[in-house]
């Protein structure tokens, strides 16, 4: 919504992200983490949240109807934009342990959004 360009009409994405998680020490095994607790944190979270979900902003004027015929969406507080969902995505790591230093999501192979805390 309120965006001046063709990217005001309804569309999705296939994303691509990339985590970059910081420790001071490594751990017994010789890594900050193992990319796999990474991986199934994130997808876990993706799963249940993003994927094959409708992302609106909490005022969009379709949630009624997606309502009404059983829609799956989720109503978001601020724009779905490449950077909010790397903000998201960022905290649901912090959340869950992970040190992140920042989460990078691609919309497409020359567009991407980059969300890190200073």
């Amino acid at each position: 919504m309120n965006h001046p360009g063709k990217c005001r009409h309804l569309h999705g994405h296939s994303v691509k992200a990339a985590i970059s998680i910081e420790q001071e020490t490594l751990n017994e095994q010789g890594m900050v983490c193992d990319f796999a607790d990474i991986r199934e944190c994130v997808e876990t979270y993706i799963d249940q949240h993003l994927d094959h979900n409708f992302l609106l902003h909490k005022d969009d004027p379709l949630i009624p109807a997606l309502m009404e015929n059983n829609e799956r969406f989720w109503a978001l507080d601020e724009h779905p934009t490449a950077e909010v969902l790397s903000k998201m995505i960022f905290q649901h790591l912090k959340e869950t342990g992970f040190n992140v230093s920042q989460v990078v999501l691609w919309e497409t192979a020359s567009a991407y959004a980059c969300y890190r805390e200073d």
